[in-house]
């Protein structure tokens, strides 16, 4: 499944909710099914700086693909950095580097989000584009 096919399942599956009270609870239980991190990987180096809670974010090298761990200290930014590694995770560094990630605002979460936690989704997108770039870039 390409990105944007998983991009546009995302949204029809946003979509099945009519009031935004019901989105917010699907996109916190996305963060709840992230894959655990490892208290270990809390560290400095892999906190998305700029984000107003703190979000880890590890990538690592799996033959061609990059795949992505994250967690939050917040229910709804773990549920918003979800929504991301469910998109990205498992992808070839170029097709990450070269992903449109305009969806996201096809969600309409930055309208219904604090304008910090707006600014959040941005952060994680050119951050797990960043760690891509680094990751191809190292080999």
């Amino acid at each position: 499944m390409s990105i944007a096919d998983k991009q546009q399942q995302l949204l029809d599956e946003l979509n099945l909710f009519q009031d935004w009270t019901e989105r917010y609870e699907y996109v916190i239980g996305l963060g709840k099914k992230l894959s655990p991190m490892d208290s270990s990987l809390h560290t400095e180096d892999r906190l998305i700086k700029g984000c107003q809670s703190q979000v880890w974010l590890e990538a690592s090298k799996e033959g061609d693909n990059i795949r992505f761990i994250a967690d939050s200290d917040s229910l709804i930014t773990k549920g918003m950095i979800a929504l991301f590694v469910r998109i990205l995770d498992n992808e070839p560094a170029d097709t990450i580097l070269t992903a449109d990630m305009s969806f996201i605002d096809q969600t309409g979460l930055k309208e219904h989000l604090a304008p910090t936690r707006a600014n959040a989704l941005n952060l994680m997108a050119t951050q797990m584009k960043q760690r891509a770039l680094e990751l191809t870039s190292n080999a």
